[in-house]
């Protein structure tokens, strides 16, 4: 499935996502020269429909056309065929930020060319990796790390004063290279948004300019740093909407609005038919925890604890290829 070139195609620099496979047809992997060694790596359109990382690669290597880059380049261009019909995957498809080694989840084929991919890059070496995507909820912009090492952090707060610590999904690019180098992903805000085009480009253009990065811990001031704790999910046998009746989960129509907020104990999400929790929620262990963080009681779902919601969406078919949302709670800073 993957092809290795060291060039970006003609058209490339203008092209949009839902396109790009007429140049593309296939993930690829470029290999771009610059002055300094070895590479930064950046992932884009892991998921079809998430095309700020396009845009920004897009303007950088426009700000380059002329000139020599600052470090050497390497982009990976994954689910060009999702792209071209606007979609996160399509039907049948693995999920491309779970094919990663570690995953859970079997997609032989696609694994394979998530392994050869990190087998290039660890042959090469690699600087930094930077994964860029978007969300369909209301969020702001915000990295996510893998480990609590500071330079993973002075990366992630190159991008936002926000980073998320996680472990879980399994089979992300982000954890998945953090065994080579500082690692993150960052969420740019919904596809469309300009500004998340812009910080997307200043990261990757500072990046370039790197030569290390601070072995200092990150100053409190300058950062808000949240732990996963919890991904929630709607089993499939459990019928949802927003605002509707016939339905086993009916979920409040702005509930997204709750992201990055403390969400207090006895908060409705919606209302329900079932008699228990409707919901599936996995801790970092994979355990089962629902019970922990939600109850039903006459037929409203509620929050059974204060919880900091992330990534809620509207999107019903989001929600069933990926999940409603992750729960978060405050982290202090690691001193070193």
């Amino acid at each position: 499935m993957l092809k290795i070139i060291d060039h970006y195609p003609d058209g490339f620099l203008d092209i949009d996502a839902r396109h790009l496979h007429s140049i593309l047809p296939q993930p690829t992997l470029m290999h771009l020269a610059g002055r300094q060694q070895p590479s930064l790596f950046v992932a884009i359109l892991l998921h079809g429909n998430e095309d700020t990382g396009l845009k920004a690669i897009q303007q950088v290597l426009k700000k380059y056309a002329e000139r020599e880059l600052p470090r050497a380049l390497s982009i990976f261009v994954g689910n060009v065929t999702a792209a071209r019909d606007g979609v996160r995957r399509l039907d049948g498809q693995p999920d491309f930020n779970r094919i990663w080694p570690g995953t859970e989840h079997d997609a032989p084929e696609q694994q394979v060319m998530a392994q050869a991919v990190i087998n290039e890059m660890q042959q090469r070496g690699v600087f930094a990796s930077i994964d860029i995507h978007n969300n369909t909820g209301l969020n702001p912009n915000y990295a996510c790390v893998n480990t609590l090492d500071q330079r993973f952090l002075h990366l992630a707060t190159l991008f936002s004063r926000i980073a998320v610590y996680f472990i879980r999904p399994k089979g992300t690019q982000s954890a998945a290279f953090a065994k080579l180098c500082p690692a993150i992903a960052i969420e740019c805000s919904k596809p469309g948004n300009p500004e998340g085009v812009a910080r997307a480009a200043e990261l990757v253009n500072a990046c370039l300019h790197l030569t290390d990065f601070p072995a200092h811990p990150v100053a409190a001031h300058d950062i808000d740093l949240f732990h996963t704790i919890g991904l929630v999910k709607i089993p499939e046998h459990i019928s949802f909407q927003f605002g509707a009746d016939d339905v086993d989960l009916n979920l409040e129509s702005a509930i997204d609005h709750l992201n990055f907020t403390e969400v207090p104990a006895g908060t409705c999400l919606g209302t329900t038919r079932q008699t228990c929790v409707p919901l599936q929620v996995l801790d970092e262990a994979g355990n089962c925890v629902a019970e922990r963080f939600f109850e039903v009681h006459n037929g409203q779902l509620l929050t059974r604890c204060n919880v900091v919601p992330a990534m809620l969406t509207l999107d019903e078919r989001i929600i069933r290829q990926d999940c409603l949302c992750y729960l978060m709670e405050r982290l202090p800073l690691p001193t070193a």
